[in-house]
């Protein structure tokens, strides 16, 4: 059972209370704030099967904001998510881009591989401090959904095919780590809202260009921006989010912009699940270092 007024799932149960009409209610104390209140015994079981979700887009380790990293850590010890959801470029893996031997004839593989074990080892150290985060709060589902940026490395395996790995699943430990490993542009779907990176649809107004193409609810990340579309359709109605990003924004470390103006932002999405597969969306914008969850002020520069 959740929280009433902090949103904490550290709750107990605190004795049965009967209101004038006869009616029972479950009565609860939360451990986090030290709040009680009471849930209808009728509505109890339905209320205590809400599933909370962190979903997290790009980072780019190893040139993530480590200001928004740190507020995103923070908010996973407050949140207590039970799922887990990671869109994708949780890498730059700029020592296997495309981009980096442009007009350039490649060096010999041993003088790339350091490099590229370097930056692997970069990337990992990055998960490592959110994955610590979740085992603190006992987040066992976890979902990986490959990024443009990661798919650099399986591409850098095709060219050389007895490397295998550095594949994203392997280099990563994603197995290991205890993530589902969902391949570069597939969906997952949990509840009534689909998840994947974010590539596949363009434009000015991606989102709205989501929801006409794929007429569901969806969430992702790549762009680097945020956006909400909703529609109502015959069957109901339907939103598409792209949920920012969590790389650093600094001209320094996207030089490849060439000073180009941007309208990136730092955010992540908290979702509820609930019922048969109905959720309730909230979109947590970092601003310099900090954002506001339920009333608590959470400041990634401490």
């Amino acid at each position: 059972m959740l929280c009433t007024k902090c949103g904490s799932n550290q709750t107990i149960k605190y004795g049965i209370r009967t209101n004038k009409g006869g009616e029972d209610s479950q009565r609860y104390f939360c451990n986090s704030c030290s709040s009680e209140f009471s849930v209808k015994l009728s509505t109890a079981k339905a209320v205590s099967s809400v599933r909370r979700a962190i979903i997290t887009p790009d980072k780019h380790f190893p040139y993530e904001d480590k200001p928004a990293i740190n507020a995103l850590v923070k908010a996973i010890s407050l949140v207590k998510p039970s799922i887990y959801v990671d869109l994708g470029d949780v890498g730059e893996w700029e020592s296997v881009s495309a981009w980096k031997y442009k007009r350039k004839q490649r060096p010999p593989l041993e003088h790339m591989i350091p490099e590229v074990e370097a930056e692997i080892k970069k990337v990992n150290a990055g998960m490592d401090i959110i994955d610590e985060a979740l085992d603190d709060v006992g987040c066992d589902e976890r979902h990986f959904c490959e990024g443009n940026h990661d798919n650099w490395l399986n591409r850098f395996v095709e060219r050389y095919p007895y490397l295998p790995q550095y594949r994203v699943k392997t280099a990563l430990s994603l197995t290991d780590r205890g993530y589902t490993y969902h391949p570069f542009g597939k969906f997952l779907k949990i509840g009534k809202i689909h998840f994947y990176h974010g590539h596949q649809y363009g434009g000015m107004y991606h989102t709205a260009n989501h929801l006409r193409k794929l007429g569901c609810n969806v969430m992702y990340g790549h762009w680097h921006d945020i956006q909400q579309m909703t529609a109502t359709h015959m069957d109901g109605p339907k939103a598409a989010w792209s949920i920012g990003c969590l790389k650093d924004m600094s001209t320094e470390s996207n030089a490849w912009l060439d000073n180009r103006r941007i309208n990136w932002a730092h955010a992540f999405a908290i979702i509820d699940f609930y019922g048969e597969g109905d959720f309730t969306v909230d979109i947590v914008q970092i601003i310099d270092g900090k954002c506001s969850i339920w009333g608590n002020m959470i400041d990634g520069n401490e």
